[in-house]
């Protein structure tokens, strides 16, 4: 077995796609700083401390949660080859089954019942893609981006008037029974359950991934639908599974938001964030490996949540954030195109 020398491993990780992409981002906001005439060297330890120092880090972590959520509600279905960008309808249709079933149910059977429907949901509304994919031949990042509207207009109906809390002329659904809401960590005000329960998903995610024969066969199916299916893989079935499970995903962030602080579904408080935008976002920077998806939505949530600080102390619009997610995305797609053109040469 040959060993890699230092200077190749340090040669690999300068060159891989998500450095490259994350340096060229910072470059360029940096111009763009400097161009508004705002220092860079102010800026960027404003952003830090906005996101972890000074009180903050408590609020950093509640928006980590369900970002990681909704990236791998997005890269499940991605090492299949399937581009599932329905996660706010899966988010949206997750957090009022929840709600639905907290305020009907009086929260008998605490939170499980609530977040199960959560999951149900998600993962029913992801997998009609897979018929419309397989049958019809719709693509996947068509059928789920049409599919989100409608849930998450569904959503809105329903917390406006079936649910809706009366006599506020609110968009929201009354406060949820306290059987139902997810039990804090350490008293905190923002912290739940949802984090320590979204880490070991994510970890029974990346080893099913990396150990398991459906990991493998997942992994084929993205890297040649034809081979997958040469080789004996049931590729309509396993496209349909991965659809599932990412829009499962997508259903319990729902849930874990609602049934956590405020306590109740409010019209548009879950899309608003941006969680899916982010969590896309986080997933291209990571050139879809598994391994490297925790990394990259902590980094762009601490990109977004220290914005404020930013805005605040160094007098740069938060939006500058969003930008920098922009450029990722926009650097990562144009890097992807060499190597798309060098395949398709070698094939």
């Amino acid at each position: 077995m040959t060993a890699i020398s230092p200077p190749a491993v340090a040669r690999r990780i300068v060159g891989a796609p998500a450095v490259v992409s994350l340096a060229g981002a910072l470059l360029l906001t940096t111009l763009v700083m400097l161009a508004a005439g705002v220092d860079p060297a102010l800026a960027y330890p404003a952003l830090l401390r906005g996101a972890l120092l000074d009180g903050n880090l408590e609020y950093t972590l509640a928006a980590y949660v369900p970002t990681l959520g909704m990236a791998v509600a997005f890269a499940i279905p991605l090492r299949a080859g399937e581009f599932n960008l329905g996660g706010d309808g899966q988010l949206a249709l997750g957090g009022i089954t929840a709600a639905a079933l907290a305020l009907s149910t009086g929260g008998a059977g605490s939170f499980v019942v609530p977040l199960a429907g959560a999951v149900l949901a998600g993962a029913l509304l992801a997998a009609v893609s897979a018929p419309l994919r397989t049958r019809l031949g719709v693509p996947a990042i068509v059928s789920t981006l049409l599919l989100s509207a409608p849930a998450v207009s569904l959503a809105s109906y329903l917390a406006r008037f079936p649910l809706a809390e009366q006599g506020t002329g609110l968009a929201q659904t009354p406060l949820l029974p306290e059987a139902a809401r997810l039990p804090s960590l350490g008293g905190s005000t923002y912290l739940t359950i949802g984090l320590p329960l979204v880490a070991v998903l994510t970890v029974l995610w990346l080893l099913a991934d990396a150990r398991t024969v459906p990991g493998y066969e997942i992994r084929a199916l993205g890297a040649n639908r034809e081979f997958a299916r040469y080789g004996g893989v049931r590729v309509n079935r396993l496209a349909t599974l991965t659809l599932a499970a990412g829009g499962a995903f997508g259903g319990l962030v729902g849930g874990l938001i609602v049934l956590g602080a405020p306590y109740r579904f409010v019209d548009g408080a879950l899309t608003a964030p941006g969680y899916t935008f982010t969590a896309i976002a986080a997933v291209l920077l990571a050139a879809g490996r598994p391994l490297a998806v925790p990394a990259a939505v902590a980094l762009l949530t601490i990109l977004q949540a220290g914005g404020q600080g930013m805005e605040r102390e160094a007098g740069v619009p938060s939006q500058l954030t969003q930008i920098v997610q922009g450029l990722i995305i926009v650097i990562v797609a144009v890097a992807a195109v060499p190597k798309a053109r060098s395949s398709r040469r070698r094939a």
